[in-house]
């Protein structure tokens, strides 16, 4: 039995420290030695969600490349059960541009759609779907195939999430993870004045629904299915920061692991999130060392406070 099966989203991170952001022109800059290491939503979903005490699973897919090789060696140093095929276009990559203050800018590369049948068969990712208490799905391509093989509606115990990151509101292509799911975090990067509008929509369609939207230092907006607007205030970092990649995916994980007890509300399970997101920036990578994550409680009533 699983407390969390994460679908998709292992990548490799090439982080680089710059002196500013946006960077200045120049020919050339000097800044510290990198190397890369594992990275992308799914695998920040994944072992914050491990750091906080979770049994998790992950599944996808990555290249027979070097840049699979890191991603294999840190899920070697976990306990996470993973399951991966190989993605003949090789593994995903992003290059962050990190400034002293934390700040990022991401550089994805994409590897080109994917093609041909599902990684997994339906019924093998369902099978691990029944096995998990919680679902969350990252919003890759080949995901769509096997949205349909996914537990879901008001009927199951097995709540879905997912992540619409940076979503504008009006891009098609996130619209059938965000109806498969009864949980949606997405940023308010790109959503400007239509922040609270959105995150309205999001909890419409037919079914119970609640929407996460963050807004890094302006902390989250929490819409549920009353319609009910929370505004979450951002925690204080414990430590100075030093990387903010996977803020997004630790708050994630911190509210399915705090949402677990039927005893915490969302706004509750939000306000841990942000604890969790808040110290997760104070650590360079994904993989967190014991005790750096704020623990879960049974009950976070007065926690906020």
């Amino acid at each position: 039995m699983f407390d969390l099966l994460v679908v998709g989203g292992l990548g490799v991170d090439i982080p680089v420290r710059v002196p500013e952001l946006p960077l200045p022109t120049a020919d050339s800059i000097i800044v510290p030695p990198f190397e890369p290491r594992i990275g992308n939503t799914g695998a920040g979903v994944a072992l914050a969600a491990e750091a906080l005490g979770l049994r998790v699973a992950l599944v996808d897919v990555i290249g027979e490349d070097a840049s699979g090789e890191v991603v294999r060696a840190a899920l070697a140093r976990t306990t996470i059960h993973h399951v991966l095929r190989t993605d003949p276009r090789g593994t995903r990559r992003s290059v962050l541009l990190l400034d002293p203050a934390g700040g990022r800018t991401s550089l994805h590369d994409p590897r080109g759609p994917w093609t041909g049948p599902p990684p997994f068969a339906p019924d093998e990712l369902a099978d691990l779907a029944d096995a998990a208490a919680h679902v969350h799905l990252s919003i890759m391509d080949w995901t769509l195939g096997l949205l349909p093989s996914l537990p879901g509606g008001p009927a199951t115990d097995r709540p879905v999430s997912t992540d619409l990151h940076d979503w504008d509101g009006r891009n098609d292509y996130h619209r059938p993870f965000s109806a498969a799911a009864d949980l949606v975090f997405v940023s308010g990067a790109a959503l400007g004045d239509r922040a609270e509008q959105v995150a309205r929509e999001l909890v419409t369609g037919g079914r119970p629904r609640t929407a996460v939207l963050t807004r890094s230092v302006r902390g989250a907006l929490l819409v549920g299915a009353d319609g009910a607007l929370v505004r979450v205030p951002a925690a204080v970092p414990p430590a100075a920061v030093r990387d903010s990649t996977g803020a997004g995916d630790a708050f994630a994980a911190g509210y399915v692991a705090a949402a677990r007890s039927p005893e915490t509300s969302p706004a509750e399970a939000a306000g841990y999130a942000a604890r969790v997101a808040a110290a997760a920036c104070t650590h360079d990578g994904l993989e967190y060392p014991a005790g750096l994550l704020p623990p879960v409680v049974t009950n976070l009533r007065g926690q906020d406070d």
